[in-house]
Order: C-alpha cells, then structure tokens, then sequence
C-alpha cells in the first residue's frame, strides 16, 4: 500500500494516530499518560517526518525510530511543550538554552561538511542543506526545512469552513488553487452538495492556468541552472502573461479567493485566443531547447531518482511519474472525459522531469480549452453537518492531501500533507553520483514547496 500520510488527534482521554494509506484508514488509540507508537519507517522511510511531527506536536513517543531529532522545534524551542495539545494556548515562549541539531555525516578520509543556509543568495524561503562530500563528488545530502513554524493547524481550530478558507488558500502561494479545490471538495462533503458541470469546469479551468504558470517557470528555470538563460527568459515572459491571465479571470494574480460557489462569466473567445497563442509558443520552445544537445548532456542520467525508490519513499507528482510511477489525481473520469492523459517518463532523471513538464503542459492546453465555459451559476452549499472529511488534489507539484474534522460547525483538526512534504524525502537519493554544482539543477527539476512544507 501506499503512505500518504500520517498524523495525530486529540481526544478528552486519549489521542489517535491516523495513517491514511491509498486503500484504507487506519486508526490507533493511545493513552494520553504514556502515548507511544510503533514506527512505520522499516518498511515507508517517508513516515519518519510525519512521526517526528506527531512528537513535536502533541510528545507521542514513536518506537524504534531511526530518527528522534526534532522535526519542526528549532534549537531554542522550549522543551517538554506541545504547541498542538489543546491546553496550549500561550501566545508567546521563553527562548530555551541552545541544543544543538546533529545533522547526518559520512566519515572518512578526506569527507568533508558542506552547509548551504538556511539564508540563500536567490530569494527563495529558508531551508538547509548539509552535504558529505569527497571532493566536488555528493555522497550525501539532509534536507532541513521548518524555519518559519506558522502554526496554521493550530490558527485554524475554532473557525468555520468559510473563516478558514484565507489562510488555507494562503498555505503555499504556487498552489493556491489547488489548495483551494481541496477545501471545496470538503465543503461539498460536509454539506452534502454535488458541484454543477459547468462550475466543475471552470474551477478544472483555474487549477490548470495555475499549473500552466509554473510549469512554464519551470521549463525556464531548469535549463537556466544548467547555463542556459535564454530558456529563464523565455519561460519567464510566458509565465508572467500566464499569471496575468490569472488575475484577469480572478482579480488576483495568485488566484486567492477564486474557488467559491458564486456565478461566474468567462471570456471565451479571449481564453481560446490567449491559449492558441500559447501553443504556438510552446512548440517553438519544445523545436529549439530540444535541438541543444549540450543541455541535455547535462539533464540526462543526472539527479536519477529509480522506480523502486520512488516508490519505497511514497513520492507523488512529477517526481514519481518521471520514474515511472502512473500516479495523479487527475486520472479519473471527468478530466479523461475532457482530454487528460497521464504522462510518465522512466529513466527518473532531470531530463525526465523536464519532459514530463513539457508534455503536461501541452496536454494542459488542450484540457483548457475543453474546460472553458460562457457561465457558471451560484449555489447555496446549505449548513455544514460535523463529522470528518478527506480531500485531494494534483498541484503543479504533485498528490495534495487535506483532513478536516468538524466539531459544533468549526473545525476541531486541520490537517494537511502537501506533496513537498514526501517529494523532499526523497531529494537525498538523487544527489550521489553528481557534483555539488549539479544540486540546484537537480532541486529545481523537483520543483518543491517550502512553504507548503513548513506549516
């Protein structure tokens, strides 16, 4: 089976650990006076930050773990508190004394340490990167993410549905709509509503223009990483027209509030104009960056990611459907009625990664414009019923998985997996066998969320 995630509940005398696996559900009580678990990591190594969370969390001690370190408590972090119980409700801590974190080392002769952040040079959010190396030869690397701990799960119990949907559409900018699509899905659950075709729609219509906005950044940035900036440029101009798109149909260029239940009208003429112009863009990009053959020396056999460790590590996305994994949440009837086509490559490489953007963003453009509707009409969703609710959707980035529990008409747990959260796991097996100058070529071709990670 696979793991798709793994978190815990708090009852009056009790918490559950629930384990949500492709086929089933899986719940566990244990006592609040001495909470242990078994862990899962022999057999699924990606559930040792779901169980190093639950520790952080709510102090679960996880049994036989390879790995007990803190996940999301930085070095100063007050000990013996548990920010997710709920008894918690300080709204400020006392910095601890400085415990310092072992990161992972290979020893040896002549292996060295080499730290990248979690400040970097570019603008992105903070994470670290501890490399062992042997020259300029990877041996191995940790990732180490959950700087900016933003207690959204916590911030999000006691609100309604609808109270929650900012801050939940603010999760991970470059997956807002996908975000977005999740937490419908759950409030159409809870008030046991069916969307409308048309509403459908247009909402598919939205997730893909926001998959198109950072496929085409990335088919732009890969190639850049490898030395070849005209493609950033390229892709660049594209992406930022894509976004304006976006903003256009939502009145944001990060489509936040765009997912709802009210009517909404669409430009046809002007969407099939912008997106047969996009088309003939794309097949010039496709034409010219195929026909490099220095950049693919250096996409190809690096970064290699094989089909039995993607799948031992429940990888989701472009990652695992570029080893060969035929895994999304769009391979169902609706999006195959309206011309969806999974794509896979199987070498697991970045040159693989890079082509499965490329198709999927071809097979996007064809989706869209079957997606494309005159109207879609308001609906009355009605009163929410309490109960538990399940949710998934395929970002630009991969499986997103949402959990929301609701008690009395607001929401008792939040919970969320992004597929960075697993993707990330899984980024150390693709270093050995490269250089260190080979690692922001591999990182980009995942495409991975930090924000999404770092709840």
């Amino acid at each position: 089976m696979r793991l798709i995630a793994r978190y815990a509940k708090e009852a009056e005398n009790n918490f559950e650990i629930v384990t949500v696996w492709d086929e089933e559900i899986h719940r566990e009580q244990v006592s609040k006076r001495d909470p242990r678990i078994k862990t899962l990591t022999k057999t699924h190594p990606a559930a040792i930050w779901f169980e190093r969370k639950m520790h952080d969390d709510y102090g679960i001690i996880i049994e036989d773990a390879f790995d007990n370190r803190p996940l999301v408590h930085q070095e100063r972090f007050p000990g013996d508190i548990y920010p997710m119980r709920k008894d918690f409700r300080e709204r400020t801590l006392e910095p601890d004394d400085y415990k310092p974190y072992k990161y992972e080392a290979i020893g040896g002769d002549g292996v060295f340490e080499v730290a990248v952040g979690p400040i970097h040079a570019g603008i992105i959010e903070p994470g670290h990167f501890q490399f062992s190396q042997a020259g300029e030869d990877m041996l191995h690397q940790e990732v180490r993410h959950f700087y900016k701990y933003r207690a959204i799960e916590k911030m999000l119990e006691g609100k309604t549905l609808f109270e929650a949907k900012p801050v939940i559409e603010r999760i991970s900018g470059n997956e807002s709509i996908a975000y977005q699509t999740a937490w419908r899905d759950i409030v159409l659950q809870a008030t046991d509503r069916e969307l409308p075709l048309d509403n459908r729609k247009y909402h598919a219509l939205l997730l893909e223009l926001e998959r198109t906005v950072h496929h085409l950044t990335d088919l732009g940035f890969i190639p850049n990483d490898a030395g070849f900036g005209a493609a950033l440029a390229f892709g660049s101009k594209l992406s930022e027209e894509a976004r304006r798109e976006l903003k256009k149909i939502t009145g944001h260029r990060f489509g936040f509030g765009a997912i709802d239940f009210e009517s909404h009208s669409l430009d046809n003429e002007a969407m099939k104009a912008y997106l047969d112009t996009l088309n003939e863009a794309i097949a010039f990009f496709e034409a010219w960056i195929i026909d490099i053959p220095s950049l693919w020396d250096r996409f190809d056999t690096t970064g290699i990611l094989k089909l039995k460790k993607a799948v031992k590590y429940d990888t989701v996305g472009i990652v695992a459907r570029a080893s060969g994994l035929a895994l999304d949440q769009r391979n169902e009837p609706f999006y195959l009625e309206h011309g969806f086509a999974l794509q896979t490559q199987k070498s697991g490489d970045v040159s693989a990664r890079f082509k499965i953007r490329l198709e999927e963003m071809k097979n996007t453009l064809e989706m869209m414009q079957n997606f494309t509707v005159e109207t879609c009409e308001s609906m009355n969703v009605g009163t929410v019923t309490d109960g538990e609710y399940f949710s998934f959707a395929e970002s630009s980035i991969g499986e997103l998985f949402m959990s929301i529990e609701i008690k009395e008409g607001v929401i008792e747990r939040f919970f969320v997996r992004d597929p960075s959260f697993v993707n990330w796991q899984a980024l150390h097996l693709m270093m050995p066998g490269n250089i260190i100058a080979d690692f922001p070529l591999i990182n980009k071709s995942c495409d991975l969320s930090y924000a999404g990670n770092d709840l």
